[in-house]
């Protein structure tokens, strides 16, 4: 994969995040985002205003990773299909995510992460100042954040019930996706590439014999999975702009070395999985056919 510089002017689709932000740039220019959160309490929408995002990365530096991505729901249907063939829609969350853990494909082989890394490495040679601004905004905002704002903007046209409910179900299945990837980070202790080659990032302290933060499966890709799969069922209009951004933060997390590609792809799966459970058990949507 070959990082670009980011553009200077935003992409044309024009993401609901961004374009909320866009409006509200003034108030995150006047107020420093630590002091926003120290005296307000914050929702998504109050620190993302607090701290409007730069110029994110161009189409050409994350399609290599977007296609990665955009593989994963055809797996995650497949593998989701033995589950609602055991179990049909009834909702069984903890019978849910014991499978999951048993049924995620496992990482790949030592020799092909050895080779990821080395396509880390080499990315890192390639950064630019305006890139790290991208990685760094969306790093701190990807994993919930704009997704918890977009599931607000979907919300605001809704009952106030049934956009209630969206958001608890968007917020419920990130915070499974994260359940299962700590567990599942636990279980398979895979090194984040910074971890195994500290100068990739000289922000992070890594001592002697560190083997985590482990990175696989990628809990930023994960959630995002799991919030994208059930928002493009909900609002499927803006389904083309939940798939670009999902595809920004999984880039970002390459590109800054916390993830190797094979972390991001197996977050997105399981972010898929989880998306199609909570569509189905809260969302209303029929089984899937196989």
């Amino acid at each position: 994969m070959t990082p670009a510089t980011p553009t200077r002017k935003p992409r044309s689709r024009k993401f609901v995040v961004i374009a909320v932000l866009a409006v509200l740039a003034v108030l995150g220019g006047a107020v420093e985002p630590w002091a926003y959160g120290t005296f307000v309490d914050t929702s998504a929408k109050d620190r993302i205003e607090a701290d409007p995002p730069p110029t994110l990365f161009s189409d050409s530096a994350i399609r290599p990773i977007e296609r990665r991505v955009d593989a994963q729901p055809a797996r995650a249907q497949r593998l989701m299909a033995d589950w609602w063939k055991q179990h049909g829609s009834t909702a069984d969350d903890a019978a849910f995510v014991s499978w999951l853990e048993q049924t995620l494909p496992p990482p790949p082989s030592a020799s092909r992460r050895a080779q990821e890394i080395k396509e880390v490495q080499a990315i890192d040679k390639t950064r630019t100042s305006a890139g790290v601004a991208a990685a760094t905004w969306l790093e701190a905002y990807g994993k919930n954040d704009v997704w918890q704002l977009a599931a607000h903007d979907q919300a605001e046209v809704l009952p106030s019930a049934t956009g209630d409910a969206l958001k608890t179900h968007v917020d419920d299945a990130m915070s499974m996706a994260k359940n299962v990837t700590d567990a599942l980070a636990t279980k398979y202790q895979q090194s984040a590439p910074y971890v195994i080659d500290p100068s990739l990032r000289t922000d992070k302290t890594v001592s002697p014999g560190d083997v985590c933060p482990c990175s696989f499966p990628s809990s930023h890709a994960a959630e995002g999975g799991a919030a994208t799969t059930y928002l493009m069922q909900t609002d499927p209009h803006r389904a083309s702009d939940y798939r670009w951004m999902l595809g920004e933060i999984a880039w970002s997390r390459v590109y800054m070395a916390g993830h190797v590609p094979s972390d991001i792809t197996a977050g997105a799966l399981l972010g898929d999985m989880i998306g199609e459970y909570f569509l189905v058990t809260r969302g209303g949507m029929p089984v899937p056919k196989s």
